[in-house]
């Protein structure tokens, strides 16, 4: 998915109908009946060989009030200062209206990339229509029929050279993970500049104050925030100077469950606050203080684990809170208890509003990163294996031996650890937790995410299958001794 687009237009011009269409499936409801759609829906669609996010919204109309239909319009206007390209939809029957001059002039100014399509053009019926949408200076139209499936390789053709400097972005925006690294290579971290930023993700449930806690960062009220849940409907992200270190701040929507559907983490949100945290480094995992580690929370924190991602956990509203000495006590428990993999991951509380633990935070972030690019050498690590070996030595399932002969760090961005051993089909995953929460507190590597691989080593003697010279092939390799 390297770019988003957003469906937008008057109520009832097969908004819907195209969005069913390019993902392949009804999720959205379709009638004749005009504003049948008041959300936005996303989903992920497919155009040939373009692989994109496509977003239905509802209709747009002249109403600016706090009425049903005015915040309707704010949701749909949210969505076209967020989406990469806006397809502009009018009725090619009915022609142009005076409604679609007015959005037109509207998108023109909040869009870089707007195409016009006229829908419902199948037919001589719609001609006039087609000429007259030439009128409102979005360039040449597409005929389009969402209903019929007409229209779809001239959007394809414009699409195309669109999306190529999409994907030129998401490398640009990819973090460098899985980075194999060699005994002679430097053992610091890579360091953040202005061109390759900290990538930094703020995730949790909706209405836990993500985008406020990013505006007091930035010192000044860029992103949009409310006391409704779900403002934020795709991921943003602004780069800045954050106290010395080049940051890029992801702020994502709320990851909120579907309804019914429980049993893939994958379904469980925006796919733009998933997309989030794939492109970032570190991950914030911003907590409400009045409802922590919610089976949310903790779905969000074991996904950044499983991306190898390094997580800090930041509780926010810290400021309202009663007891702070106790439910720190209670959280830290909790932590610990409810996300093991991520055991001594840093948990700052902070204050989005006032601001208050802002300062600490950057520095979890910071140190956070440190250790998700550690680097030990090999001779440190055996070194350190034979004392684990000592200690604690690992178990002979059905009387044979697992030996463990030596161990090197093969990756970074998270660390990864291979260790060649005799039988490791064999080797309990209890004994794997034993080294890896070692390897976090011999080397101060607390909360990031480990890998350790166990390898197979052969230990067969090569001079066992030869054999061994007795007498009588003696005698029929010198041949038959004299009388």
């Amino acid at each position: 998915m390297t770019f988003s687009l957003a469906i937008v237009g008057r109520p009832n011009v097969g908004k819907s109908t195209l969005f069913n269409r390019l993902v392949g499936k009804r999720l959205a409801l379709v009638d004749d009946q005009p504003g049948v759609t008041r959300d936005l829906r996303e989903g992920a669609a497919r155009l040939g060989d373009l692989r994109f996010t496509v977003i239905d919204t509802a209709g747009l109309e002249e109403a600016t009030d706090e009425s049903l239909q005015g915040r309707m319009r704010k949701l749909t206007e949210r969505a076209v200062d967020m989406a990469d390209i806006c397809l502009f939809m009018i009725d090619a029957r009915t022609g142009v209206t005076h409604m679609d001059e007015v959005f037109a002039e509207i998108l023109r100014k909040r869009s870089k990339h707007v195409i016009l399509a006229a829908n419902k053009a199948e037919g001589s019926a719609a001609d006039a229509g087609m000429i007259e949408a030439y009128g409102l200076g979005l360039g040449e139209p597409i005929r389009l029929s969402a209903e019929h499936g007409e229209g779809l390789n001239d959007l394809y053709s414009i699409l195309m050279p669109l999306a190529d400097g999409f994907e030129e972005r998401a490398r640009a925006d990819a973090p460098e993970v899985d980075v194999t690294v060699e005994d002679g290579d430097p053992d610091a971290p890579r360091v953040p500049t202005a061109k390759r930023p900290l990538q930094v993700a703020v995730v949790g449930r909706p209405n836990a104050g993500k985008s406020t806690l990013i505006n007091k960062i930035l010192g000044e009220e860029r992103l949009l925030t409310g006391p409704e849940a779900g403002i934020t409907r795709d991921a943003i992200s602004v780069q800045i100077e954050w106290d010395g270190l080049h940051t890029r701040i992801f702020d994502t929507a709320g990851m909120r469950k579907k309804a019914r559907v429980q049993e893939k983490l994958e379904k469980l949100s925006v796919g733009d606050g998933l997309r989030a945290v794939k492109f970032a480094e570190v991950v914030i995992v911003l907590l409400d203080a009045a409802i922590p580690f919610e089976q949310q929370d903790l779905r969000i924190a074991d996904l950044a684990e499983r991306e190898g991602r390094a997580v800090v956990v930041a509780v926010n509203k810290w400021d309202i809170e009663p007891e702070k000495q106790q439910k720190l006590r209670d959280l830290r428990e909790a932590f610990e208890r409810l996300l093991p993999q991520l055991r001594g991951a840093p948990m700052v509380t902070v204050s989005a509003v006032t601001g208050k633990g802002i300062d600490r935070l950057r520095q979890a972030v910071e140190e956070a990163h440190d250790v998700w690019n550690r680097r030990i050498t090999t001779a440190q690590l055996n070194r350190w294996l034979t004392g684990m070996l000592e200690a604690h030595p690992p178990p002979a399932p059905g009387g044979k031996r697992i030996k463990m002969r030596y161990m090197t760090q093969a990756k970074t961005r998270p660390p990864g650890f291979v260790v060649m051993c005799s039988h490791p089909e064999k080797l309990p995953e209890s004994y794997t937790r034993y080294l890896v929460n070692g390897l976090r507190v011999d080397f101060d590597m607390p909360g990031t995410p480990i890998r350790l691989y166990m390898r197979s080593q052969s230990d067969k003697n090569p001079y066992k299958a030869k054999k061994k010279a007795g007498p009588s092939s003696l005698r029929k390799h010198l041949g038959k001794p004299p009388k």
